[in-house]
């Protein structure tokens, strides 16, 4: 059996893995109709995995999936794209070092064109800021530090 033509070059490959070594995501998955194509970190490098033809789902979907973190913070309430601004140019919303309660914003998260606030969910002061701006996040990921230790 001959393999298929690859849907990517080697080089589209490369700026996909040249992407995720700039963000938080161990791994991408990229399935269309016509193939899968997986790409995760692997030690100090990447490694990647295709699947062609009737294996691939037949609808098209992508999927990032940030580094696990279990440890306190306020995380993504749904996956979409984070920004810690209200608008290109504008200030964050918070700095580290900004003090902080439940109803604060600290970012929005963009999903299917709607932007969604993102509260810190409690008290204390943003000890740092995990996820750059504008960048796609799943539901749970830690996009900032809380130090909610008490004065």
């Amino acid at each position: 059996m001959s393999t298929p033509d690859l849907p990517l070059s080697p080089e589209d490959v490369a700026e996909i893995a040249a992407i995720l070594d700039g963000t938080a995501y161990q791994r991408l998955d990229v399935t269309t109709a016509r193939f899968r194509l997986r790409v995760a970190r692997d030690g100090d490098g990447f490694t990647q995995e295709w699947t062609f033809g009737e294996d691939a789902a037949p609808a098209a979907t992508v999927e990032a999936v940030a580094t696990a973190d279990t440890g306190p913070g306020i995380r993504a309430p749904l996956p979409g794209t984070f920004y810690r601004a209200p608008a290109p140019g504008a200030p964050p919303f918070v700095e580290p070092g900004a003090t902080v309660g439940p109803d604060t914003v600290v970012g929005i998260i963009e999903t299917m064109k709607l932007m969604n606030p993102v509260h810190a969910g409690a008290h204390g002061t943003i000890a740092e800021v995990l996820v750059d701006n504008a960048t796609m996040v799943a539901k749970g990921t830690v996009l900032m530090r809380l130090d909610d230790t008490a004065p």
